[in-house]
């Protein structure tokens, strides 16, 4: 099965392009959120030095979220509309669970976070089982001492990763104390090959044009809207667009 993996949920952009399990071309920037400008031509440099044309692939594979509002729909969108034209399968994967399957250690309890600012991330509890996260905590919006409260519930060392991992590293260290253990920095990164690898066998979404990113939490525009129209319905404002 010929793939294309995406995750621009966050600062880092990451592509890859795969045949099954074997990782044919992938690619991964950390440069800053210029992702509108940046994604098309990295995916087809990758598609190129894959040698997949885009009608060989059977397949769509995206980070469906958490993360930045702006990058969640950059790579959702590019996702959906690569899907449908093509007449391809769309798979979403949480972008939690793929930084989290950065570790492969058996039985690891893994902390993947990005930061959602004013002392609030986005986080999820994963076990390595099999090489591959599952999720034992829901991803969720959270604040960080109420995140450290969770997880002082597991008495074992938990792995903490990611690229805003330092942010917040001093209170959770003082509620976790020797479970707090932090990722080695060249995991920090996502990397879209391992995105691809667990969206492989996943179901893919019933209806590409229904598919929306998880946002876990409303945007400013959203929580204005509702504090001025309480009695209105509140569905996700962009499944109504």
């Amino acid at each position: 099965m010929k793939l294309l993996a995406i995750d621009t949920s966050n600062r880092p952009l990451s592509v890859a392009v795969l045949d099954d399990t074997q990782i044919l071309a992938t690619t991964t920037t950390n440069v800053g959120r210029n992702h509108s400008s940046t994604l098309l031509p990295i995916i087809e440099q990758a598609m190129a030095q894959a040698k997949v044309k885009p009608e060989e692939l059977e397949r769509v594979v995206v980070a469906a979220g958490p993360g930045s509002y702006t990058g969640l729909r950059i790579g959702v969108t590019t996702a959906k509309t690569l899907a449908f034209t093509l007449n391809k399968a769309l798979v979403g994967v949480s972008s939690l669970a793929v930084l989290a399957g950065n570790v492969v250690t058996e039985g690891q309890l893994v902390a993947p976070l990005f930061d959602a600012r004013r002392d609030n991330v986005f986080a999820g509890l994963y076990r390595i089982e099999n090489q591959r996260p599952v999720n034992i905590i829901a991803d969720q919006h959270v604040s960080v001492a109420a995140w450290g409260e969770q997880l002082a519930a597991y008495n074992e060392p938990i792995i903490f990763i990611g690229s805003d991992v330092d942010k917040y590293a001093a209170p959770l260290q003082q509620q976790l104390t020797t479970q707090f253990v932090r990722a080695q920095p060249q995991f920090d990164l996502p990397q879209a090959a391992v995105l691809g690898l667990m969206g492989r066998t996943m179901t893919p979404v019933s209806e590409i044009h229904n598919f929306v990113p998880n946002y876990l939490r409303l945007t400013q525009a959203e929580r204005d809207w509702q504090a001025k129209h309480p009695e209105k319905e509140h569905a996700p404002y962009v499944e109504k667009i």
